[in-house]
């Protein structure tokens, strides 16, 4: 039904629209607000204008700010808009002289060093977008980061909420291309007074009665190790939840439980990495773009930047930034 009245209201503004998905997006209309510069009063009346000509509530204001079905429903109908009006802008802007445009970049939570030895994953995203910026200083690029781990980003970019996304994911979602970069195995990693120290492997059954830490819900490695031990038919404690490895590897040095972690940054004096034996535990790491609409001009340049330097790591200098999600093998 929104999708129709959106097509059939001949008072709707693209202004109207951007506020909706600004709010929608944020999940706060202040903060929908400061996203679009402009005060929240102005914000406000906007969407209840735009409520009243398609006669629907689009978000219940309780609480929380949280869209009602016909809110549900105008969400992607209203991306699609301005994404087309965006597109139309990029192309004229092209022909006048120079890529222009917006490029909403989902990447991972925190921004740390990646090189895992034997895949040789090395993305630089700072490296990569500092370079396409001074290429094409009037692109603008929106990084988002992934407060719902690469589950999330790969939803964003199939509603259209982002335009692409590094991520750590097993699954491939309808509506998203990944361009797989390569594969990151995890280990188990414990302090070194834990029982199983110094043994030279381990599998998912030695570790029945452990007490983890993990990353999120909704981050690539944790759903990962969540189906590999769902498959063994073993339930597992996680009372632990950490947002990088550093934090993760703090809690497992101090013996408050053992964790899932990529070897690299995770090897020290008072650490021990084994391998799980019988477990497929790799991570596939990689871009994640639309499969059912094509790329700006911008984001098409943004794109064959990314997987270049993913081919050619060594010309783009340097170790990568978390590609796997979160920081350094943080798996998000």
């Amino acid at each position: 039904m929104a999708a129709i009245a959106i097509r059939d209201s001949e008072g709707m503004e693209l202004r109207q629209l951007e506020y909706f998905v600004a709010v929608a997006e944020e999940g706060t209309f202040t903060q929908g607000a400061h996203r679009v510069r402009v005060a929240q009063s102005a914000v406000s009346a906007t969407i209840r204008k735009l409520e009243r000509e398609l006669g629907s509530p689009l978000f219940s204001r309780n609480t929380t700010t949280a869209l009602t079905d016909a809110g549900q429903a105008l969400l992607p109908e209203a991306r699609a808009v301005l994404s087309s009006a965006a597109h139309a802008r990029d192309a004229v802007a092209q022909v006048r002289g120079g890529l222009r445009g917006t490029v909403r970049v989902g990447c991972p939570a925190s921004f740390g060093t990646v090189q895992e030895a034997q895949e040789a994953l090395r993305i630089d995203l700072p490296a990569i977008l500092g370079r396409f910026h001074d290429t094409h200083p009037r692109v603008t690029i929106r990084l988002r980061g992934a407060p719902r781990g690469s589950e999330g980003h790969l939803a964003d970019v199939a509603a259209g909420g982002l335009d692409l996304a590094l991520v750590g994911t097993i699954d491939r979602p309808p509506g998203i291309r990944l361009h797989e970069f390569g594969t990151m195995r995890w280990y188990l990693v414990c302090s070194r007074s834990h029982r199983l120290a110094a043994s030279p492997s381990v599998t998912l059954a030695d570790l029945e009665h452990e007490t983890f830490v993990d990353f999120p819900q909704g981050w690539g490695s944790r759903t990962l190790v969540d189906r590999a031990f769902a498959r063994a038919g073993i339930v597992r404690d996680v009372p632990f939840e950490a947002s990088d490895q550093a934090g993760a590897l703090g809690l497992v040095r101090n013996n408050l439980g053992v964790a899932f972690l990529p070897r690299t940054g995770s090897e020290s004096a008072d650490t021990s990495v084994i391998e799980v034996a019988g477990a497929a535990l790799d991570l596939s790491v990689g871009l994640a773009t639309p499969a059912d609409r094509p790329p700006s001009p911008a984001t098409a340049a943004l794109i064959d930047a990314i997987l270049d330097a993913a081919a050619h790591p060594r010309g783009w200098g340097g170790l990568g930034s978390g590609v796997s999600g979160g920081g350094p093998g943080s798996g998000g």
